[in-house]
């Protein structure tokens, strides 16, 4: 069930070799949504210098996306020590720690991480010695920590709350506080889009910018946060990051995306694992691929915004500058986003004579030329994109069953048969993509949609996943 498991076998030899009086065991896992996965966990002990020596009971469970998501830490202490609750460690054992926080693979092992926790122990003790009968006080708490790290807790309890923290609710997690991180931050909370929003900053240091000024200006319901756990139980995760590395080729600029992505998608799906990722991060058509292939998520709930932002103006344009309002609900900006990108049409009024459905033909595709030649004039900056990914939650989140040219898995549409994503009219709801609108059957249409394909899945063929 571990999606790299020679990987993950490969560095559990490099902690057996180093500490080994660690022990490992398949177990069952439950997740603060009351979800439940058997996973592999080993315990033992860390050695720590703080005065004297000491023996640090710890245990660790391994995400089947290891690797690429960093473990779950507690502290396992016995009936004669009491929790010394600080800065990396909670009432419950739960341990919190840096090297944690901005896990990276393949920069982030197990020994590092253990290497830092003993560091970090020595600086603050996280274990102190219990008199007979704080003993006795600390085995009810011993007992629940038990039920946590054994992945036995209370379903009872959970059944009430439905196993969600009371009034949750429509949360949005936003990744990456660049431009458009933040555009989509601001448009989610004007539109009133959802109830909460966690914006992921990925960045080094401390926050600047952007991110700063949210924080001093307090938009309400929004929490800005490095860690991956803050975004848990979200219903819609927007991917907005780019790498702005230093690559030099197009396809080493891509590459340096996927990379970026392999440290992400594995970490955000485990913390929510039911929710729709909505990429707006470039190429969008490539990285939407990539970020259904790294989730592992059904088609349905990875999407692209694609030529939703397009699709929108275009049909602006057609009803308000060109006053052909009758075209423009049926009217649609499909395929790869860029110069490769078409108008298209999901239904056609019936003419009787074959001479006047021609013309009525013609007549509506001069129209939409001169519409997608004014569309060409519009640039795509951070807040428009960010105004179409709230359009796009908005739609996601109240189920609105809202039709959207967004980019979704092409295979079986046109005549294509490759594993690509283009932007095609879908209805679209909480599970996300609901159906995909049958396109007017067009030769140049359906013909321009199997050449980006083509390309998309050449391009795709070439990256290291």
């Amino acid at each position: 069930q571990y999606k790299f498991r020679d990987l993950t076998i490969e560095e559990l030899k490099n902690v057996s070799k180093t500490y080994p009086n660690f022990t490992f065991s398949m177990n069952t896992y439950t997740f603060k949504d009351g979800s439940q996965k058997d996973l592999l966990n080993f315990s033992g002990t860390v050695p720590v210098k703080y005065g004297n020596s000491y023996n640090i009971p710890i245990c660790l469970w391994i995400l089947d996306s290891h690797p690429f998501a960093p473990p779950i830490c507690f502290l396992k202490p016995t009936a004669n020590m009491g929790i010394a609750v600080g800065k990396h460690v909670d009432a419950q054992g739960r341990i919190y720690l840096p090297y944690l926080q901005n896990w990276s693979h393949p920069k982030s092992t197990l020994i590092g991480l253990i290497k830092e926790m003993i560091a970090k122990f020595e600086e603050e003790l996280p274990l102190y010695s219990l008199s007979s009968s704080d003993a006795a006080r600390q085995s009810e708490l011993l007992s629940y920590i038990a039920k946590i790290t054994g992945g036995e807790t209370d379903m009872k309890s959970r059944s009430k709350t439905g196993g969600r923290n009371e009034g949750c609710f429509n949360k949005i997690t936003v990744v990456g506080a660049g431009d458009l991180g933040i555009a989509c931050v601001l448009a989610v909370a004007a539109k009133d889009v959802a109830d909460k929003v966690v914006l992921l900053d990925l960045s080094e240091g401390a926050a600047k910018g952007g991110t700063m000024d949210l924080e001093i200006f307090a938009v309400p319901n929004v929490e800005i946060s490095k860690d991956f756990s803050a975004s848990a139980d979200s219903r819609v995760v927007v991917l907005t990051v780019n790498s702005l590395g230093n690559a030099q080729t197009y396809l080493d600029v891509i590459q340096s995306n996927v990379d970026l992505f392999r440290g992400i998608i594995p970490a955000v799906s485990h913390y929510s694992q039911n929710a729709v990722l909505l990429v707006a991060s470039h190429p969008v058509e490539v990285m939407t691929f990539v970020s259904w292939k790294l989730s592992s998520f059904p088609k349905s709930r990875v999407i692209g915004v694609g030529a939703n932002l397009d699709s929108e103006r275009f049909q602006y344009i057609l009803t308000n500058l060109l006053k052909a309002e009758v075209l423009a609900k049926d009217a649609w900006v499909v395929g790869e986003q860029g110069e490769d990108k078409v108008s298209s049409w999901t239904s056609c009024n019936v003419v009787a004579n074959q001479t006047e459905a021609m013309a009525a033909r013609n007549s509506r595709e001069k129209v939409a030329n001169r519409a997608m030649e004014v569309l060409k004039g519009k640039g795509q900056r951070s807040w428009s994109v960010g105004l179409s990914v709230a359009d796009l939650a908005d739609s996601i989140l109240k189920d609105k069953r809202k039709v959207h040219s967004v980019s979704t898995l092409a295979k079986g549409c046109c005549n294509i048969n490759s594993e690509v994503f283009l932007s095609l009219p879908c209805v679209l709801g909480t599970s996300g993509v609901i159906e995909v609108v049958r396109l007017e059957e067009d030769p140049l249409v359906q013909e321009k949609l199997q050449s980006s394909a083509g390309s998309l899945h050449d391009l795709q063929q070439q990256l290291k996943l």
